[in-house]
C-alpha cells in the first residue's frame, strides 16, 4: 500500500475507535472495527522502516 493510504487508514481508524467510545450506547464491534483498520494502516507504515539490528548486522560481516 502506498503511504497516503495508510496515513488516511490510520487517520480513518482513529476517528471510528474515538466515535465508537464516545457514544452512551457503545458498540462493540464499531470499536473493534476501527482498532482493526488503525492496526492495519500502522503494519503498513512500519513495514517501511528498515531494522536497525539489519544495519548493524550488514556491517559487521562486512569488516570480516
Amino acid at each position: 500500500m502506498s503511504r497516503k493510504i495508510s496515513y488516511i487508514l490510520v487517520l480513518i481508524g482513529g476517528i471510528v475507535a474515538i466515535y465508537a467510545q464516545a457514544g452512551e450506547a457503545q458498540s462493540p464491534f464499531v470499536l473493534i472495527g476501527g482498532i482493526a483498520i488503525l492496526m492495519i494502516g500502522i503494519y503498513s507504515l512500519s513495514r517501511g522502516i528498515p531494522s536497525k539490528n539489519d544495519s548493524e548486522d550488514d556491517n559487521s560481516q562486512n569488516t570480516l
